[in-house]
């Protein structure tokens, strides 16, 4: 696997307190604006739970969750038919779910690396989630690719995963592993990444299958 981890970026004591306070107040996170700029090769972690895991391949007769609805019918752009065959960045451009998402991928310079990782699992914040930051402190985030970075590594798990797979192994690493585990409570529709509800799961893309959840997860809150 391409190396998935940003280099020279670290959640300091400082970082973890702009993180948390993000998320208080906003529902958001961020890390110290002193911090170097991002490259675009990221490590990912081998996972607490790899031996469990299925193959994370899916579907779509596999997908659930209550926001699946919302997606485009058909082969239209942002249909499960249309994402499919497309690497998980150029896949959630399309998706009507996850415009806030993509940009501050595209802030971070993370598409190309997204793409090219041969499989992973994406927790995938809706828009609402970041919403909930407001535009302002969302369009400073998306200005300040060194501390967006940590944040989006929390939400990407070095190996694919289905939601069986997830429910069979309780806690993951995920790309930011001073973060702190992912815990994955319940299953099926009641199934839960650190509290953040799946709203539509086990959606197939070509390198990996995603979780859309309803909020941002802050790195340092689960350890």
């Amino acid at each position: 696997m391409r190396n998935l981890r940003i280099a020279g970026i670290g959640l300091t004591a400082a970082a973890a307190l702009t993180l948390t306070a993000c998320s208080g107040s906003d529902t958001a996170s961020s890390s110290s604006s002193s911090a170097p700029a991002p490259s675009s090769s990221m490590a990912a972690p081998s996972s607490s739970a790899d031996a469990g895991a299925s193959d994370g391949m899916t579907t779509n007769a596999d997908v659930f969750g209550p926001a699946c609805s919302q997606l485009p019918q058909g082969s239209a752009p942002g249909s499960l038919d249309s994402m499919g065959p497309q690497p998980v960045a150029s896949a959630a451009s399309t998706n009507p779910l996850l415009t806030k998402l993509v940009a501050a991928v595209k802030a971070t310079n993370l598409v190309d690396t997204l793409n090219s990782a041969p499989a992973i699992t994406v927790f995938a914040p809706a828009d609402p989630a970041f919403a909930a930051l407001g535009d302002a402190k969302f369009n400073e985030l998306a200005g300040k690719p060194a501390e967006l970075s940590p944040i989006l590594q929390y939400h990407v798990v070095g190996k694919r995963y289905d939601a069986k797979g997830l429910a069979s192994a309780g806690t993951l690493d995920s790309l930011n592993a001073a973060g702190g585990p992912l815990k994955i409570e319940g299953t099926g529709d009641n199934m839960t990444v650190n509290g953040a509800k799946i709203l539509c799961g086990n959606i197939p893309t070509k390198n990996a299958t995603v979780f859309v959840i309803d909020k941002v997860l802050t790195p340092g809150t689960n350890k």
